[in-house]
Formats: C-alpha cells, structure tokens, sequence
C-alpha cells in the first residue's frame, strides 16, 4: 500500500503530524509519500520518507501517475482534488482538514469546498477537533467522514536531561499572526513580571517566514512599549528534534508552555511539551480538549482574561504537588490517547473501506 500525503509547506502542525504518521504507517508496512507545494526555508524536518517539493500542476501530475499511488490525502487544499482525477487518478481520494485558523475562517472553507470535495473525493479525514465536526455534520451530512485523534511518539519525543536554567522559562509556540494571539502573551508577561513580580525569562518561538509584514512591526513596537524585551528570547526556526530539550528545559526549570490561541485544531505543541514533562497553561481554544483536562493534564484560562491567566500561571509555578500531578497525568494520558497503534487501526481502515 502507498500513500500520497499533500500539504502547502512543510511547517507548523501539519508536517509534525506527517512526520509522526509516516514513522507510524511505514513501521507497519504502509510506504508514505509527502508533497509540499512550497519549502519557504532552507530547513525541512526529516520526514524519513520520499518527499517532494513541486508548485506545478505538471510536475504534481507527473509524480502522481509515475508513483501510482494507491491513496492520495490531500490536507487543506480542496482546489487540487479536480485536478487529480483529471489526471486520471481513480484511487482513493481522501480530504483531510487540519488547521483552518478561526471558526469563522473554518466555516467559510469548508463551505467552499463542498463543492470540489463531494464530487471528486471519497470521503473527508479530520482530528476530533470539536467545532470542526460540528461544521462537518452540518455542511456534509450525507457525506463518508472519518474523525481520528492525531498519532503522537511520546517514547521518541520525550524529557532530555541538560543543564538547569537559572530562574522558570515560559515559552510561547507560533506564528506572528492573529489567531496565534502573540499580543496576549506578551501582555501575560508584562503581568507576571510587574504586577505579580515573578522573576521568570520568556521563550518565543516562531517562523519568521510565515509572519504578516503588518503583524511583524506591531509585535516589534509592543515587546518594546511593554519594557519586557530584557526577559523575551525570540528564537525562529528551530529544528524540531531541537524542540525536545527547550521543552525538557522549560519543565525543568520550573517554568511551563503558555498556549493563547484563538482557535485550535489540535495543537501539537502543546502535547510535544507535555511529552517532555513541560506543563502547559493554554486557552481553551477547542481541539486542546483532547490533550488537556484542567488540573489534570494542564491548565485553561479564558481567552482575553489576562488577570486569570496570570493566576493559573502562579499557581503553577509555586504549587509544586499540583504541577508534578499535571505533568504526571498528562503523560499517561497522551500515550493512552494518541498512540500509534490506534492510529494506524483507524487509517488502515479508511484505505480498506
């Protein structure tokens, strides 16, 4: 069996679930493929699979008619599902739905691809992501659709001893863009280090490639209005493999993840923190429901409230029982939740249905 997996650029979330699912299906005999329209950065993460970088409808043609695949997943883009049957593809077709931003932005592209997906593609493949499946039901009622959890190694991806940093790092993920609401975060800094005098460093980390120019310069005039930049690192690109020890760092030195998204497929940051013993204090911004259950696994506070925010966060810094009963509990429960095996059992079923 050989699948084709189809992304714009292999960044953010998508290709951190693709490099997981590849280890997953190719360790049980399913040859996994990548295409990526555009690099965008020198860097791409080992995906430890044949993988293709190609803009054009030609060369994407070429490729999907040399290899013969047996199914092809396209992940976001609805416009290229056409096109791939009048290339003469007749196999399993799949639409897959991972990070379409807002409720509002999720709605209006869902509702547009209705109308590329239903008559070309087999079915529709989404995370359990809960405002996504409402959209589904309603937009696609008589449609085939699938809902697995995301697959995550959380014995690959884990704690990595290092030296102790000397006061708590908190980090922030994503890009410099609205939904990722990097201005609250900032200000949950601005708070924590003024108001409630917490003497901690702040770890920012982005894609300098995929920011809008407009929110770039806000975030430049605020981080220095706010007389923050002093405790603020802003680190771009990191290698992903790099990843797992500033988490095991940020955990070990008492600090946590601060996750304030809008909106949230799934959120695998967040569940690569965790797999570090790194806990996270996170917006309850949907698709983290899978990975996080308050005081159990993490901690949520409500989107805008920077005032509670910044109590979950001292309460997490300062109760260590509490914050070794999240890290604990977080662990167990994302292995339980998104292994490999029950990914696979479920994908394998889509390709055999």
């Amino acid at each position: 069996m050989k699948v084709l997996f189809i992304y714009y650029v292999p960044s953010g979330g998508v290709e951190t679930l693709n490099r997981q699912r590849a280890k997953v299906l190719t360790e049980r005999g399913i040859e996994c493929h990548f295409l990526y329209y555009r690099q965008e950065r020198p860097l791409i993460n080992d995906h430890g699979a044949p993988l293709y970088i190609q803009a054009s409808d030609f060369d994407i043609m070429q490729t999907i008619q040399l290899q013969r695949f047996d199914a092809i997943v396209v992940t976001s883009d609805y416009t290229i599902l056409p096109k791939i049957r009048s290339w003469g593809y007749t196999g399993k077709l799949i639409f897959e739905i991972q990070g379409l931003g807002s409720i509002d932005t999720a709605r209006i592209t869902l509702t547009a691809a209705v109308s590329y997906v239903t008559p070309y593609a087999s079915c529709i493949l989404s995370s359990k992501t809960p405002h996504i499946m409402r959209l589904i039901y309603e937009l696609y009622p008589s449609f085939p659709i699938h809902f697995i959890d995301n697959c995550f190694d959380a014995d690959q991806f884990t704690f990595v001893s290092g030296p102790r940093h000397g006061r708590p790092i908190i980090g922030w993920i994503g890009r410099i863009e609205d939904n990722k609401n990097w201005r609250e975060f900032l200000h949950i800094a601005y708070h924590l280090t003024y108001i409630h005098q917490v003497d901690a460093d702040y770890f920012m980390f982005e894609d300098h490639t995929l920011s809008i120019p407009a929110e770039r310069a806000e975030f430049d005039i605020l981080k220095g209005s706010l007389g923050i930049e002093n405790r603020l690192t802003i680190l771009s690109n990191i290698p992903n493999d790099a990843m797992a020890g500033y988490f095991s760092r940020m955990g070990d030195s008492g600090g946590f993840l601060c996750s304030t998204s809008k909106v949230e497929g799934f959120g695998y940051a967040i569940v690569e923190a965790m797999s570090c013993s790194c806990p996270v204090l996170s917006t309850n911004s949907d698709g983290v429901q899978r990975s996080i259950i308050h005081n159990q696994t993490g901690k949520f506070y409500s989107l805008g409230d920077i005032k509670g925010a910044c109590m979950e966060a001292v309460e997490l810094l300062n109760n260590s029982l509490l914050r070794e009963q999240i890290i604990t509990g977080a662990i167990h429960h994302i292995k339980e939740r998104f292994s490999g095996e029950m990914y696979f059992h479920h994908f394998s079923s889509i390709l055999n249905h």
